[in-house]
């Protein structure tokens, strides 16, 4: 963990939990990662058995979160944070929210392949290249959160607008197959609530870039464009 964005204060307790909850946020922040990469995988491969493993995975990151909010929870009853220290601890709620969400989207792709398993569908559209996206925006997001580094976040909060790209051709070649064969519909919602689901994970990385310059900075950039992001920081 890299303090330079973090103060150092009198309590050195105080250092030691802030640091400890930060750690932990990585940790769930890298067990999402895989259950994310895993769901990637079995969509690909069509892996019933990691299809499997991720849905019962899923406790885990379940679990990391109520930690880390109860960790939370006391340090600002305990401690009673202001300025940087208390948009560091909202920074964290907000960013294992998001965490646990993306864990969700992993285990529902888990159990969307094994509720299909007796149908033996093969994909219809190749869904790698935007979930690999996901992933490593996801991977770049937590990089940036460890380091508190707001040019990072910056550029992994421009990544979304690739990955909503690369989900409007999937939306199109998905539109193709329903016109050209309704029997297909069943199996193209399914593939389409897939994709739909890897997009929300872009827009939830973008959330947490977005925590990490509200800590370092001060500024809430939510709902801001790209562009409006820079002129807001050189202000």
């Amino acid at each position: 963990m890299d303090n330079n964005n973090l103060k150092k204060h009198i309590s050195g307790q105080f250092n030691t939990e802030l640091e400890g909850v930060l750690n932990q946020v990585l940790v769930m922040g890298g067990l999402v990662e895989q259950q994310l990469t895993d769901a990637i995988t079995a969509i690909h491969k069509q892996d019933l058995e990691m299809a499997r493993q991720i849905v019962a995975k899923d406790h885990k990151v379940n679990g990391l979160e109520v930690q880390i909010d109860e960790d939370c929870t006391r340090i600002i009853a305990k401690r009673q944070p202001a300025a940087s220290d208390l948009r560091l601890v909202l920074a964290i709620i907000k960013t294992i929210t998001d965490l646990e969400r993306i864990g969700d989207v992993a285990k529902r792709i888990g159990m969307m392949l094994l509720d299909n398993a007796d149908k033996k569908q093969p994909p219809l559209v190749s869904m790698e290249n935007m979930g690999r996206r996901t992933v490593k925006m996801l991977h770049d997001s937590l990089d940036a959160f460890a380091r508190m580094d707001v040019e990072a976040a910056i550029e992994v909060h421009k990544e979304d607008a690739r990955v909503d790209r690369e989900y409007e051709s999937i939306i199109r070649e998905l539109m193709t197959f329903m016109m050209e064969d309704p029997r297909s519909i069943p199996h193209v919602l399914n593939v389409l609530w897939c994709a739909r689901s890897l997009e929300r994970v872009g827009d939830r990385v973008q959330h947490i870039c977005e925590y990490i310059i509200y800590f370092v900075k001060g500024k809430d950039v939510r709902h801001t464009s790209d562009e409006d992001i820079h002129s807001m920081l050189d202000r």
